[in-house]
């Protein structure tokens, strides 16, 4: 997402390109648009200069839209009613404040993060 935001206004980019420069298998991106696409977080484009866009403006995605669509619900841990009040607290206060972070975070600032820094972020598979 942060590649298809760096090259938001020039046209599609393919899978193969952004898994070349971030060395990431293909197969592994394929997986991961799909339910991006479903969401309307990028569109596909068919034809031999085709590929992938975001699906809106790179300041109106959010890490946090992002996140809820590959991985579910925002929750670090899963507060039960039963918890002690003071921990059940703080585990709300951290989830929340963690929602107020990736809410706020968009992709625009995602990518001008990241300029010339690529190896900085890791990617787990």
């Amino acid at each position: 997402m942060i590649e298809l935001a760096k090259k938001h206004g020039d046209g599609p980019t393919s899978l193969k390109s952004i898994a070349q420069t971030n060395s990431l298998s293909e197969h592994y991106l394929e997986q991961l648009v799909s339910p991006l696409r479903n969401a309307g977080l990028v569109k596909s484009i068919r034809g031999a200069y085709g590929g992938y866009v975001l699906g809106g403006q790179p300041e109106e995605i959010t890490a946090g839209d992002i996140i809820r669509v590959l991985e579910g619900p925002i929750s670090p841990v899963e507060v039960l009613e039963d918890e002690e009040p003071a921990k059940r607290e703080l585990w709300i206060r951290i989830r929340d404040a963690v929602k107020d972070v990736l809410d706020s975070t968009t992709l625009e600032d995602l990518a001008s993060y990241t300029d010339g820094e690529q190896e900085a972020y890791m990617f787990y598979i």
